[in-house]
């Protein structure tokens, strides 16, 4: 009786080099070092905010337009993240809850903080130092939003469990990045309304006013249930119509001419387009009723027969 041979499996297969597998492990790390980028740009939104106002820092800012700055600066990781993991082949569960929570630091918690901070309420309820009505109210809106923020990741989380084919053209409720994106430009409108008006202006305080009312608003757009475009996958991603070009050019020239009036116009704009849409076609679509017609018969305007 022969005897069948044996032959390790995969003897004489090449075994990967060092390099190939260092390579292979930055492949997978990749899209995590921006996740915890985002993280902390989030941690370093709240640390500037926290500083005293009157340092001296580069390029003549404040440390809530440095706070701003921070927030924007998550949002282009939180934008890459995602991209990287997908041409890599390399996303992950682990990937997705650690976006979720860094969201909830950059877009969550850092935004209501630089919204208290702005308001220069000091600890309102604890103490009668700078203790306002304006101050209180700024405080229960970042609350507010703060918990908004962590409902709209956690539904978000649920509802792309699902796959639908219209999660990669709408969001149902204002994503975070667009919330705090919304707050972040209108700090930065605040802070240059501050250094162009150094003594008391009503410019300032109008624009520290508008900020939280925006605020609230954005946090209870956060868990509506209005449909925001996903501008990336709309207009930008893949081929486009040859208008979106024109006007992609337009809204680059406006962030060269004026970046804060630009930011804070397409945001708030962005934040207020799913309500005022859904408004216009509740108005225009509405069913009107058909005087001396049936339940069985058709309303004015269904028919080339109808009245009207």
């Amino acid at each position: 009786m022969i005897e069948p041979r044996i032959t390790p499996p995969q003897a004489d297969a090449p075994r990967p080099t060092r390099g190939r597998r260092v390579a292979r492990m930055t492949v997978s790390v990749l899209p995590t070092l921006f996740t915890l980028g985002n993280a902390l740009c989030g941690f370093a939104a709240i640390f500037a905010a926290s500083r005293p106002d009157d340092l001296s820092l580069p390029f003549g800012w404040t440390p809530l337009t440095f706070a701003a700055i921070f927030i924007f600066g998550g949002m282009l990781l939180d934008g890459l993240d995602g991209r990287i993991a997908r041409l890599t082949r390399s996303s992950s569960e682990l990937g997705e809850q650690l976006d979720s929570m860094s969201d909830m630091v950059t877009f969550g918690v850092a935004p209501a903080f630089v919204a208290v901070q702005l308001a220069g309420i000091g600890t309102p309820f604890l103490t009668d130092t700078h203790d306002t009505l304006f101050g209180r109210a700024a405080l229960v809106v970042a609350l507010i939003y703060v918990a908004c923020a962590a409902l709209r990741l956690a539904r978000f989380n649920i509802e792309m469990a699902a796959d639908q084919d219209d999660d990669h053209l709408f969001f149902k409720g204002l994503p975070t990045p667009g919330a705090a994106g919304t707050v972040a430009s209108l700090v930065l409108l605040h802070q240059h309304f501050l250094a162009r008006h150094p003594e008391p202006h009503w410019s300032v305080d109008a624009a520290a006013v508008v900020m939280v009312a925006v605020t609230l608003l954005v946090a209870v757009a956060m868990v509506s249930q209005f449909r925001y475009v996903h501008v990336m996958n709309r207009y930008v991603r893949g081929q486009a119509a040859f208008g979106t070009l024109w006007k992609v050019i337009i809204c680059g020239l406006l962030l060269v001419v004026r970046p804060q009036w630009s930011l804070a116009a397409g945001f708030t704009v962005y934040a207020l387009s799913a309500p005022v849409c859904a408004a216009w076609r509740t108005v225009m679509f509405r069913p009107r009723p058909a005087s001396g017609a049936t339940a069985a018969e058709p309303g004015p305007g269904d028919g080339p027969g109808s009245p009207g």
